[in-house]
């Protein structure tokens, strides 16, 4: 096939998009269904429609773009949302990238025997309710009660930010009765560390994704004066949680290298000057590409932060707030990427994601693939997320191809 994909056109609209919920702190806040992100569901159905793409919206705010008529399709997607204060490719490149596929498509008269449809998911970033809410949608593995008790990133109620738009907790959990039938998933991303680009490659082909385990975590003990209470009589929460993060650490470290522990916040109480800490509630992040090295490790941390309770007296609680499964990709699918790379001449190694992506919801319900892109010294998640723009042109080619494969 003779057909590549229009580098400056995907440019060019990585780079109007990027435009829409610029933050002041120079990176992009763009969360799902923030102002910002309405703005950037409209220019993006303005560019579908002019695709000649057959344009629809699911009750999750899932969008889709279809190329093609009856029949069970093969979706190519990522999500356009952000952290706050995110980078403009983490997300975006993939749907972007799937938009120019289709284009290609159907510029070139490309003849396919199955339709292909662009799909952009709501809220991957858990800026709402956990991970991945518009593809858990879309698998219909939403839970009811966590949707109606679940508070937002921002301190407030899902169904308070859903009031006054469209959308609603019903629409929501509905979602996956409009799901078209589908045999396929692709995704483009950002590999969001710095492999790809330490080894002078630029495809990996992503065999696993890590599953995780994220606890919201308390140590109480009680506050004293700072000045008058002697250290052996101090049930100090902060020091609890700073022994529990760093024999946390060593503990992944040494009995299950490749896993991950990340205590990412840490609130102190009272958090005075000059008063020992009473309480400290914390998040925990554990990450495993095996289910069974997460749940030994979910284990093994409780049991580490009780006997830290007992030492230091006092007491620790915690709550899950949110779990994924460790998926593995399809292999037929992941064959056929390393024999598009060998066609177009592209190096390419497979790769375990640490992150979690929509293609290990959707793998759950089809065959799925991912192709990773590196980004400038690993960085995500920031303002100073970049990558080169020769490796973009790769990575959505791998893609055009593997579509029109899959499709053919």
């Amino acid at each position: 096939m003779d057909t590549t994909i229009n580098l400056e056109r995907l440019k060019n609209d990585l780079e109007a998009l990027a435009r829409i919920g610029r933050d002041p702190r120079g990176g992009i806040s763009r969360p799902s269904f923030s102002q910002a992100d309405f703005a950037a569901r409209a220019w993006l159905k303005e560019k579908i429609c002019e695709a000649g793409l057959c344009y629809h919206q699911d009750g999750a705010g899932n969008v889709f773009g279809r190329l093609g008529g009856e029949g069970r399709a093969v979706l190519v997607g990522s999500h356009l949302d952000t952290v706050l204060n995110g980078g403009a490719f983490d997300g975006a490149a993939g749907v972007l990238a799937g938009l120019e596929c289709l284009r290609g498509v159907k510029e070139a008269d490309v003849t396919l025997s199955k339709p292909v449809e662009l799909v952009s998911f709501t809220d991957e970033e858990g800026n709402l309710v956990g991970d991945f809410l518009g593809s858990r949608a879309f698998a219909g593995l939403l839970n009811k009660e966590e949707l109606e008790k679940g508070v937002t990133s921002f301190g407030r109620p899902l169904k308070d930010i859903l009031a006054g738009t469209e959308f609603s907790l019903e629409t929501i959990l509905s979602a996956h009765k409009e799901r078209p039938a589908f045999e396929a998933y692709l995704e483009l991303h950002i590999e969001q560390g710095a492999i790809l680009e330490s080894e002078d490659i630029p495809i990996g082909i992503v065999e696993r994704i890590a599953g995780k385990s994220y606890r919201q975590c308390t140590f109480v003990g009680k506050a004293d004066h700072g000045g008058t209470t002697p250290l052996e009589l101090r049930h100090d929460a902060f020091l609890a949680t700073a022994d529990f993060a760093l024999r946390g650490t060593r503990l992944v470290a040494s009995e299950h290298y490749g896993s991950m522990i990340t205590v990412g916040k840490a609130t102190v109480q009272p958090g005075s000057f000059s008063v020992v800490p009473g309480r400290v509630d914390f998040t925990l992040d554990v990450r495993s590409a095996s289910e069974e090295t997460l749940e030994t490790l979910d284990k093994a941390l409780q049991a580490l932060a009780e006997d830290i309770a007992t030492t230091r007296g006092v007491s620790f609680h915690s709550r899950i707030v949110d779990r994924t499964t460790p998926a593995a990709l399809s292999g037929r699918i992941i064959g056929v990427l390393e024999e598009e790379c060998r066609k177009l001449g592209y190096p390419a190694m497979r790769m375990t994601s640490g992150a979690g992506h929509d293609a290990q919801i959707v793998s759950g319900l089809a065959e799925a693939g991912m192709i990773f892109i590196p980004c400038i010294d690993g960085t995500s998640h920031a303002p100073a997320e970049m990558i080169n723009w020769e490796d973009l042109e790769k990575g959505a080619n791998l893609l055009l191809h593997t579509l029109v494969r899959l499709a053919g």
